[in-house]
């Protein structure tokens, strides 16, 4: 089982409802219990809170992402480890989420992203406006999503004026003189909400099929424009 801390969070889901559940050995044992009715807050979507978290990183802004609690077991919240140790500052409270990105510029991260595939993408991007090369690891499963988003990590990046090598289930990514480039999307959401950040800071950022990101935030690029006024 890869990326299993999205199953610790449905399991947590099922619980609330519940469910039994026991991890047994590398397999869960699900008792016939039915479900219950109860009353619950869904979560803000930590995997869709990425993208205005790298983008205060990136710009030296900041943000505040609401609606995510401390206990919080959603696995792409440890971007938020990845972006302290790129020198950004965070603080939670409550369900309140506060992310400010360094004035002085991104610092390069080693980092393994294996349990929050989903956040390696935005994760990636602010890679190419850090100090020097970053190695993003563990990404053996973004080979099987939308699209194999390793290649198309490494094709993107390299279009932009970056530098990208796949070293195993690993992507070292290198800044460069960014500029401006027609961004493949390859029909994924993830690939257009992660480069269209770049348009936060490199002019002539085009994204090629805006309308994928209807998937999962069909207003995102409202959202991108909310950020920039």
């Amino acid at each position: 089982l890869v990326s299993h801390r999205y199953v610790d969070t449905t399991i947590e889901m099922m619980r609330e409802f519940g469910a039994e559940v026991e991890p047994i050995g590398d397999g869960y044992v699900v008792a016939p219990t039915g479900y219950l009715k109860t009353h619950i807050e869904i979560e803000a979507d930590a995997s869709a809170a990425a993208y205005p978290l790298v983008a205060a990183a990136i710009t030296g802004g900041s943000t505040t992402v609401e609606g995510i609690p401390t206990s919080s077991t959603q696995p792409d919240l440890f971007l938020l480890d990845a972006l302290e140790r790129m020198g950004c500052t965070v603080s939670r409270a409550g369900s309140r989420i506060e992310l400010s990105g360094p004035v002085s510029g991104l610092r390069a991260v080693d980092v393994d992203m294996e349990d929050a595939p989903d956040a390696s993408l935005a994760l990636a991007v602010a890679c190419l406006f850090a100090d020097g090369p970053s190695r993003i690891r563990g990404l053996s499963t973004l080979r099987l999503k939308e699209t194999d988003r390793l290649l198309a990590l490494r094709s993107e990046i390299s279009r932009v004026g970056g530098s990208a090598q796949i070293e195993g289930d690993d992507l070292i990514i290198g800044p460069g003189k960014l500029g401006p480039a027609r961004i493949e999307t390859y029909d994924d959401h993830r690939m257009a909400m992660s480069f269209a950040l770049l348009g936060l800071r490199v002019e002539g950022i085009e994204i090629l099929d805006p309308g994928c990101v209807s998937k999962t935030w069909p207003d995102y690029f409202d959202m991108l424009e909310s950020i920039r006024d």
